[in-house]
C-alpha cells in the first residue's frame, strides 16, 4: 500500500494485487473469458466476456472478501466483521468469514434481493434487514459496530478489498492483452478502481470505461465533479445502487478512468435479456450494465476489441420476470 500525498489515504498498488493473487488462487481458480459471437454481432464490436458470475457466490466480490480476511490480524478476526450491502459484498464477507471461521454480521435493506439475502444466511452470517436503501443500511451498520466492537467493512473504502477484486482484471488483461477497451459496471466502484490499477500497469493504451445507472448516478457524478457527492438512489439494479461516491475508489478512478457513462434501467434490462437469450448467460442488472453501455453507443465501440465484465448472476425471480419479454 502507498499513502496518497494529497489526502493520506492508503491506496493499493500493483504489488498488492500480485500478493492478493497468491492468497486467492488456492481458493478460487481463474474465471473464464470467452469471445462471444452473438454479442459481437449485436454490438458491431468484438466482444469478450469475463464471466465473474461463475464464482462460488455468483459474483466478483468474493475475491475482495477473501483477500481482506486473509490479511486481518487475529485479534480483529476474533471480534468478527460487520458489513452493509445490497447483496454481493454481503455474500463476499459471509463466504470469506465461513472460510476463515470468523463471526460475520451483514446489514441489508429490508427490500433486499431475496436470492442474495438467502445466500447470506446459508453461508452462516447473521443478517440484519434495515432501511429502504443501501445508505440507510450503512447508517445502521455503523451503529451496530459501535455496540458490538466488530470490524466494519466498507463496500468500497477498503484497499485490500480493491486489491483482491483486481485479480479478476489481472486474469482479464493477461488473457486478452490487446484490447481496445474494457467496460466495467460501477456501484461503489471497487471493481472499476481495481481495473484501473491493473490496466495502468499492463494495458496503458487500453481505454477504460465505467458505467452506472442514470437512476443512481452518485459515482458517475462524483467522478465528473472531482469530489464525492450524494445523489438520488432509485435504480432497480441493486449492484449499482449507491447514493454517494466513495473516497478511495474515486481517488483511483480520477487517475486512470477514460470515461464514465450512464445508462437507463430499461437499457440494462434489455442487455440482461440479450445476455440470457443470445449468450446463454445469466446476469443480474449490474452484471449486464457493461453490455448495456456498448449497445447504447454502438458507433463508439464498432470494430473494436472490447471486454465486458459480467460481474454477477444473482438475479431474483422477480427481476427475471421483468426482463423476459411477454409473448
Amino acid at each position: 500500500m502507498v499513502r496518497c500525498q494529497c489526502c493520506g489515504m492508503r491506496v493499493p498498488t500493483f504489488t498488492d494485487v500480485l500478493d492478493a493473487r497468491d492468497r486467492i488462487t488456492p481458493v478460487l481458480p481463474p474465471t473464464p473469458m470467452w469471445h462471444s459471437t452473438a454479442l459481437s454481432a449485436a454490438t458491431g464490436a468484438e466482444i469478450f466476456v469475463k464471466y465473474e458470475n461463475t464464482q462460488p457466490i455468483g459474483a466478483f466480490k468474493v475475491r475482495g472478501g477473501l483477500n481482506l480476511l486473509a490479511t486481518m490480524p487475529e485479534r480483529e478476526r476474533a471480534a468478527g466483521v460487520l458489513g452493509y450491502s445490497t447483496g454481493n459484498h454481503a455474500q463476499s464477507l459471509a463466504y470469506a468469514a465461513r472460510h476463515f471461521d470468523v463471526p460475520c454480521t451483514i446489514v441489508m435493506p429490508e427490500n433486499a434481493n431475496p436470492t442474495k439475502a438467502a445466500a447470506v444466511r446459508a453461508l452462516g452470517a447473521e443478517l440484519v434487514e434495515f432501511g429502504a436503501t443501501f445508505d440507510e443500511s450503512s447508517a445502521r451498520a455503523h451503529e451496530l459496530v459501535a455496540e458490538r466492537g466488530m470490524r466494519l467493512v466498507s463496500a468500497a473504502n477498503e484497499p485490500r478489498l480493491v486489491a483482491g477484486v483486481a485479480t479478476a482484471y489481472l486474469e482479464l488483461v493477461r488473457t486478452q492483452p490487446d484490447l481496445d477497451a474494457i467496460v466495467v459496471p460501477v456501484g461503489g466502484g471497487s471493481g472499476a478502481a481495481a481495473a484501473c490499477i491493473v490496466t495502468a500497469r499492463l494495458a496503458p493504451r487500453c481505454e477504460f470505461i465505467a458505467v452506472q445507472s442514470a437512476a443512481s448516478p452518485a459515482a458517475h457524478d462524483s467522478w465528473r465533479a472531482g469530489e464525492v457527492v450524494e445523489r438520488p438512489n432509485t435504480t432497480a439494479a441493486e449492484g449499482l445502487a449507491t447514493g454517494s461516491g466513495f473516497e478511495l475508489t474515486q481517488r483511483i478512478l480520477r487517475d486512470r478512468l477514460t470515461d464514465f457513462m450512464l445508462v437507463d434501467d430499461a437499457d440494462i434490462a434489455a442487455a440482461q435479456w440479450s445476455m440470457l437469450r443470445d449468450a446463454h448467460t445469466l446476469a443480474e442488472g449490474a452484471g449486464a450494465a457493461a453490455l448495456a453501455a456498448v449497445l447504447a453507443q454502438r458507433d463508439r465501440f464498432a470494430g473494436k476489441r472490447v471486454a465486458i465484465v459480467c460481474t454477477g448472476a444473482n438475479a431474483s425471480q422477480a427481476e427475471l420476470r421483468r426482463i423476459i419479454p411477454r409473448g
